[in-house]
């Protein structure tokens, strides 16, 4: 099973995390000038001395290693933080009093319990006179490194007068442990070639969800305490041994469901939240991920609808989307198609939820998607099982995406609460015409309460399950062909959040700041005036030109 996934077509875009064994370690080339400082009163930038807090230990050092270069990293500031791996084992120390600098570091060896060590890189402000309040960077997923997302947050200009605080979540690719599955990320290839709501799918599914649980348990990992509530401590842990009074968060996909838990669990040193690409905790799950597919999509059609030449070349292009899928359910196309990473052709058997999973992807790449519909009604698959192959064998699908999150998130925080009946209802009001054989598969979570049998771990608190109300300001952004996380999702967000703006991005797919110039406007206007963002580029933005065919 995925994580919500994010399209790779451009280095801005989502750089999941990294290869084993990719490149060397990176170590600290230098400080830049004036960069936050801690509240130590030493006057030492941010990530610069080694603090503990309770059971949780800063530590300077190294950069960590990245599959892909990230040339930014000379300039990182870096180091571990070390924490429990399940703090119900230990006595946490929170108030500041116990914060100890390099000189007076509390002995660690009286916490009892497993340790484990995440990366930590802090990216310096452009400014030579920088804000005092950092910004703390949530990476999407769940499984998804931080560190890997350092080159999309710089091409936003997020740290153009803050230093940006990156650490990669327990469990992902630069955190020890790694709790990557490369077989998953392999077989998820390989099922281009299955039928993929058939029973024996799911079984084949299941089966290297059990060989990923076997490999996390060989690791020692104790695979209940990978979740929000644990990951939430960690950030609060990481701003306490930093010694930052007050820091601002800014989230995209699953980072905003973390985030939206933070806030409500860790409070205290938040000045402001962006959030984007929204996913609230308390409707996440398999159901509100067929309503985005329907509001993404709907978004995507209608602007074609609107765009004279696009609606006469490819005139009815939901009805034509709507009966291929079923069309498809009920009668999969099998092709082959060649990609330049894999040496043998590729197997790709097209049906209705293999359509669907493409389509909740392609809106991303929205200007080609009327084109390959179109093609697809008149027999010819290539286009959309080439961008299938392409995406599953990319040496960025392999590897780097941290499957013992995902399943530390979906299967004590989701399925849970969450029945495969209310999963199936949720895909019969979003799409009334598809077929019953699909709706239990919801868009990018296939087969999600096997797995989680097959994980087999407790049940996180219903309290994680409650909606996020607090008066920090917050930014709620959302894409208006967003059908990964739906647009409405960040209104209903913002509901609860008494000093919130919530803004959709028109024309644009999941993660508009990754992609959208005007979004990362409104984002640093955001953290300059949280009550008052710059929301004024909305007004001229304008929709893709559609590819037209000949």
């Amino acid at each position: 099973m995925p994580p919500i996934s994010h399209p790779r077509r451009r280095t801005p875009r989502r750089l999941p995390a990294t290869l084993a064994g990719a490149t060397a370690v990176t170590l600290v080339a230098g400080l830049a000038a004036l960069p936050a400082h801690a509240e130590s009163g030493t006057g030492d930038p941010i990530g610069t001395v080694a603090r503990t807090v309770g059971s949780a230990h800063f530590e300077p050092g190294p950069c960590p290693r990245t599959a892909d270069p990230i040339p930014e990293l000379a300039r990182a500031r870096c180091g571990t933080l070390t924490v429990p791996e399940r703090r119900s084992r230990t006595k946490d120390a929170k108030d500041a009093k116990d914060i100890k600098d390099a000189k007076g570091t509390k002995d660690l060896k009286d916490h009892r319990g497993r340790r484990i060590t995440l990366a930590v890189a802090i990216m310096p402000a452009e400014s030579s006179r920088p804000a005092p309040d950092p910004i703390v960077w949530f990476a999407g997923g769940p499984g998804d490194d931080a560190v890997s997302e350092i080159p999309m947050a710089l091409a936003g200009n997020l740290n153009r007068d803050r230093d940006v605080v990156f650490m990669s979540q327990r469990g992902t690719y630069s955190a020890d442990p790694e709790l990557t599955c490369p077989n998953i990320d392999e077989f998820n290839a390989r099922a281009l070639g299955l039928v993929s709501n058939a029973p024996s799918t799911g079984r084949l599914h299941v089966e290297a969800t059990r060989a990923c649980r076997d490999r996390v348990d060989a690791t020692g990992a104790d695979r209940g305490t990978y979740n929000d509530i644990e990951s939430s401590a960690d950030y609060d842990a990481l701003r306490r041994t930093l010694g930052v009074r007050k820091w601002n968060v800014f989230g995209i996909s699953y980072g905003t469901h973390l985030a939206l838990n933070y806030m409500r669990l860790h409070p205290k040193g938040i000045r402001s939240v962006g959030i984007d690409g929204v996913l609230p905790p308390s409707i996440a799950g398999g159901a509100v991920t067929w309503k985005a597919a329907r509001e993404g999509f709907d978004g995507l059609f209608k602007a074609c609808e609107e765009q004279a030449d696009c609606n006469t070349r490819y005139p009815n292009l939901k009805e034509t989307f709507l009966r291929l899928v079923s069309e498809l359910e009920a009668d999969p196309i099998t092709t082959t198609v060649t990609v330049p990473v894999h040496p043998e052709p590729v197997k790709v058997v097209l049906d209705g939820g293999t359509l669907v999973n493409w389509l909740t992807s392609a809106t991303h790449v929205a200007a080609g998607v009327p084109r390959s519909i179109d093609e697809l009604a008149a027999g010819n698959p290539q286009r959309i099982a080439e961008q299938l192959a392409g995406g599953k064998y990319s040496p960025q699908a392999i590897g780097r995406v941290a499957h013992g999150l995902v399943y530390g998130v979906f299967c004590s925080q989701w399925t849970p609460y969450e029945s495969r009946a209310d999963i199936v209802r949720g895909g019969r009001r979003a799409f009334p015409s598809f077929p019953r054989s699909m709706l239990a598969n919801a868009p990018q979570l296939a087969w999600l309460h096997g797995d989680c049998r097959a994980w087999d771990i407790p049940a996180a608190p219903p309290s994680v399950r409650d909606v996020t109300r607090s008066d920090i300001p917050t930014l709620a952004l959302s894409g208006g062909f967003d059908a990964q996380t739906a647009p409405s999702n960040g209104a209903y967000a913002a509901r609860t959040l008494s000093r919130s703006t919530a803004v959709t991005v028109p024309y644009v797919a999941h993660v508009v700041f990754a992609d959208s110039q005007c979004a990362q406007t409104i984002t640093t206007s955001f953290f300059d005036r949280p009550t008052e963002p710059d929301t004024s580029c909305l007004a001229g933005l304008q929709p893709p030109r559609f590819e037209i065919a000949p």
